[in-house]
């Protein structure tokens, strides 16, 4: 039976954010983080799982394949989020078979999975683009309600196996959680790891 791909929306048409050239979001239920400021808490709640498509690779190729000349004359293609991506790696790795090596593929993540999940997309996977949260590991287990350590394992991993170019790193501003002197130790320590591709940025906190 082929893997499937639990997904709450398809974006298509994005251009800056979420990755290079025209691309199509594709985003995913499963997260197992409990971010304060998520901006798709509905990924992590079981109960909105009945609402969701369950696609094979197959049947998300036919439905994005539409944009295939967008994609070819601007170097972008399909990017995978959440939620949390990485849970889906098998199915990230068996869409790669189907799309063929033309169209870029990109992960976003939070790196928060065994390090297997990140095996399995390191060939499939053109590119990274990876929210830390923040390396503090006070700040990290406050905001995520999660422990650090699959997320410095995997960011090793990644500096191991991938040229820098292929990983980019968000580094957030967030409110009431960590200070300018956290960043700067983040940064600190990723340029260290051999990151080069470094973006700091707000979080925008939605009115209730």
């Amino acid at each position: 039976m082929s893997v499937m791909l639990p997904v709450f929306s398809i974006a298509r048409h994005q251009l800056v954010t979420d990755g290079q050239g025209v691309t199509t979001l594709v985003g995913a239920y499963g997260c197992p983080l409990q971010c304060r400021y998520c901006i798709n808490p509905h990924a992590w709640r079981p109960s909105t799982l009945e609402k969701c498509m369950r696609l094979t690779p197959e049947q998300l190729y036919d439905k994005v394949k539409i944009d295939n000349l967008y994609f070819l004359s601007t170097g972008g293609g399909v990017t995978f989020g959440g939620g949390e991506s990485l849970l889906h790696a098998a199915f990230i790795a068996a869409f790669r078979q189907v799309c063929g090596p033309d169209w870029r593929l990109t992960v976003e993540t939070s790196l928060h999975v065994p390090p297997e999940n990140l095996e399995q997309v390191l060939e499939a996977a053109d590119h990274f683009i990876v929210d830390i949260k923040d390396l503090d590991r006070e700040v990290y287990a406050s905001y995520t309600g999660q422990p650090q350590d699959p997320l410095e394992e995997n960011l090793r991993r990644l500096a191991a196996c991938l040229p820098p170019d292929r990983v980019q790193i968000r580094i957030p501003r967030i409110p009431g959680y960590n200070t300018e002197e956290n960043i700067r130790k983040s940064l600190d320590k990723l340029k260290r790891m051999g990151f080069t591709r470094l973006e700091v940025f707000h979080y925008i906190l939605q009115k209730s």
